[in-house]
């Protein structure tokens, strides 16, 4: 009786550490490969949303795990419960709103073309009528190229550098894709340039599910505070620096 009693005292404790841990824990969904917002740093996920959810699940009083998925499934995953919120470049669009609740934006980014330096026929947006265009799926960029561009073949990808990999190897024409992604690309891939036509502006936000106003309420808090400490423009010169060299940030040296 005494050996059985240890047993249940020990796996209650076991149990009720386990359940700690859990509940000590905010879930940030995001898709890594999306520079330099997320991207994949060795074994780590980086970047400027990681640094963003860091702070938020400080003050929320929570430690940060991050999940890394396509981003076509983060809304979804949102809505089973697999994530708390999701920090992944993501519009605040309208359909969106449908299924999740958004934040205050925390960032506004304009969406451009890439094509291949070879390709001299594309100088705005309106030259890519009929041509054959790579976008992330589920997308503003993949909204526009399939309604917006006449005759254009769209086709879907599961991340960005997928999209231009394809481009590299001709399998495409084009991409639609925010302005700061497509200057981490073409960085890496001199044989790509971006187009100088901006077309629509995007503003970022942070999806939670729908009614849970205690953790929407906490990230506007501290997306506002952040802007209002200077905290928030340390890390658009961490992460965004006008000589193009990235430094990755801890919220302990912001």
């Amino acid at each position: 009786m005494k050996k059985l009693l240890f047993i249940l005292v020990a796996l209650g404790s076991l149990l009720s550490f386990s359940c700690g841990n859990k509940a000590n824990v905010v879930k940030m969904g995001t898709n890594a490969a999306f520079p330099p917002f997320e991207w994949v740093e060795g074994k780590e996920v980086v970047g400027f949303d990681v640094t963003l959810s860091n702070l938020i699940a400080n003050d929320y009083g929570k430690t940060l795990k991050v999940v890394d998925m396509s981003f076509d499934g983060l809304i979804a995953a949102l809505q089973a419960g697999s994530v708390d919120f999701i920090a992944s470049g993501m519009t605040a669009t309208e359909e969106r709103r449908k299924s999740v609740d958004f934040s205050d934006p925390y960032y506004s980014s304009k969406q451009t073309i890439i094509v291949r330096v070879s390709n001299k026929s594309v100088s705005s947006v309106a030259d890519l009528k009929g041509m054959s265009i790579g976008v992330q799926a589920a997308t503003t960029g993949e909204i526009y190229a399939t309604e917006e561009i006449e005759g254009a073949s769209v086709k879907s990808f599961r991340t960005v550098i997928d999209a231009a990999l394809a481009l590299k190897n001709s399998a495409i024409e084009a991409i639609i894709i925010d302005e700061l992604p497509a200057k981490e690309i073409v960085k890496v891939n001199p044989e790509l340039k971006i187009v100088d036509d901006d077309f629509f502006t995007d503003e970022y936000a942070i999806a939670v599910k729908k009614g849970n106003t205690e953790l929407l309420n906490s990230i506007n808090n501290t997306i506002r505070t952040i802007k209002a400490n200077g905290i928030y423009q340390k890390m658009l010169e961490a992460y965004m620096p006008l000589d193009g060299d990235v430094k990755i940030v801890t919220p302990e040296e912001l």
